[in-house]
């Protein structure tokens, strides 16, 4: 995020981290079970989320992809869904999700999951991915989707890399949202472990909950 918590501009541009970084990513994304993204996260940004540039280093292999889409919005032609057939990806809908949509998503050779009834319950997704024996996950979300596993009590560990820049914008999406707590007192908590600094000026944070 920027450092005044922007994870988008007010455009939805998130080219946020440096090259540098991303390999950081990329290479916590190879030691991952599976990667979760909401769906506004693959509309915004039609991301891969792959390690490629590992693989670049003739390093680490690409986790399983996990996309929460309550009303099966994902499009067909997304990045994600082109690749269904070589990287093993699985979308999680609610009930009220187009029948047909689901066809043609499990024609690009992802599967595709019904988990909750108006809008997918996050915990009866990790419920499932558990069963299938996934045991690190990786949450790149927005910050709806954030807020979401955070209100949850779900999440055990935060990463957080701050890029030395300020875009401003009221409208501008920040690392957490949703409703978020009225008072201080109700506030998650977190502890400090480590903080590592790029030479850019990037500051990388960890954090324990």
């Amino acid at each position: 995020m920027t450092v005044d918590g922007k994870i988008a501009t007010t455009c939805g541009k998130s080219q946020i981290s440096s090259r540098l970084d991303l390999l950081r990513v990329h290479k916590l994304r190879s030691s991952m079970d599976a990667i979760l993204v909401g769906i506004s996260t693959v509309l915004v940004d039609d991301p891969l989320l792959t390690v490629r540039l590992m693989k670049q280093l003739n390093k680490g292999s690409d986790p399983v992809r996990v996309v929460v889409d309550s009303h099966a919005r994902i499009p067909i032609e997304s990045r994600i869904l082109k690749t269904a057939d070589r990287t093993e990806t699985i979308v999680f809908v609610s009930e009220r999700a187009n029948e047909i949509k689901i066809r043609s998503v499990r024609s690009t050779g992802a599967m595709v999951i019904i988990a909750g009834a108006e809008t997918v319950d996050l915990l009866s997704v990790l419920s499932y991915l558990k069963k299938m024996g996934f045991k690190k996950i990786l949450v790149e979300g927005g910050g709806e989707i954030n807020w979401s596993l955070l209100s949850v009590g779900v999440v055990n560990e935060l990463i957080v890399t701050i890029s030395p820049k300020i875009v401003g914008g009221r409208s501008a999406t920040t690392l957490v949202e949703g409703d978020g707590y009225e008072n201080i007192s109700y506030a998650i908590n977190m502890e400090l472990k480590k903080v590592q600094r790029h030479k850019n000026g990037e500051l990388v944070l960890f954090y324990e909950l």
